[in-house]
């Protein structure tokens, strides 16, 4: 696996680096702006890119921007991006999803909790705790226009859940309230694995990215409402 790093302090790089580099991770190239964190992905071709937010010049939701304008990918292909920051803001994580960023992480995460995040989104999965993903689509679904488009590139009326089987609809569903495979594993009765491949099958069908994008897409075409699963399970 393959690691860009983008922040525009020295030593927060170094000890991302080091981290993941003790885990194995190869960070293949470092950058202290936007700018060169486009560059750097351009010329790499990395698998996660950690992308600050607050960076001169070009910042890193502009980045991502950037960069997923021309790296598209689906299900398990291209770079996904993680947003890191200090700043638990909602505008924050709201830009981060629309701008195509897979993951937002707060700067003081342990190291395993990296090491982890990057594994995850790697592997396809969103990286956004439960709480955050109902708090923020609560916040903004019920506005039009403010939810960001779950496909970029593609109106959100112009896809359907049509594709999918009832079976991949109950998934969807569950995942956008912010269930982890586990819980929908539990909810509807099913093991862990199988809940893995209905979500890889949905996200294909839908050609989405990975679970950020199923989450919007539920709420744009209306499979959940904003205030479904305000209540649902928290998960660390």
């Amino acid at each position: 696996m393959k690691v860009v790093i983008a922040d525009d302090q020295a030593l927060v790089r170094g000890g991302f680096r080091l981290i993941l580099r003790e885990a194995g991770i190869d960070v293949v190239a470092e950058a202290a702006d936007g700018a060169e964190a486009v560059a750097a992905v351009a010329e790499h071709r990395p698998d996660v890119a950690l992308m600050d937010i607050r960076m001169p010049e070009v910042d890193g939701i502009e980045a991502t921007r950037r960069i997923l304008a021309h790296n598209p990918g689906g299900p398990g292909d291209g770079v996904r991006i993680i947003i890191l920051t200090t700043f638990d803001l909602d505008q924050y994580v709201y830009e981060a999803l629309a701008a195509g960023a897979s993951g937002f992480l707060l700067k003081d995460i342990s190291p395993e909790q990296l090491v982890a995040s990057v594994q995850l989104v790697r592997a396809g999965d969103a990286l956004l705790a439960p709480s955050i993903t109902r708090r923020l689509v609560h916040r903004y679904a019920a506005r039009p226009g403010t939810v960001p488009t779950a496909a970029r590139g593609t109106p959100a009326g112009g896809r359907d859940l049509s594709a999918l089987t009832p079976r991949e609809r109950e998934v969807l569903g569950l995942v956008a309230r912010g269930l982890s495979n586990a819980e929908v594993a539990a909810s509807l009765t099913l093991s862990e694995a199988t809940v893995k491949t209905h979500v890889a099958r949905l996200l294909t069908k839908l050609e989405l990215r990975d679970r950020v994008q199923a989450v919007v897409l539920a709420y744009e075409t209306g499979l959940v409402q904003p205030d479904a699963g305000a209540s649902g399970p928290s998960v660390p």
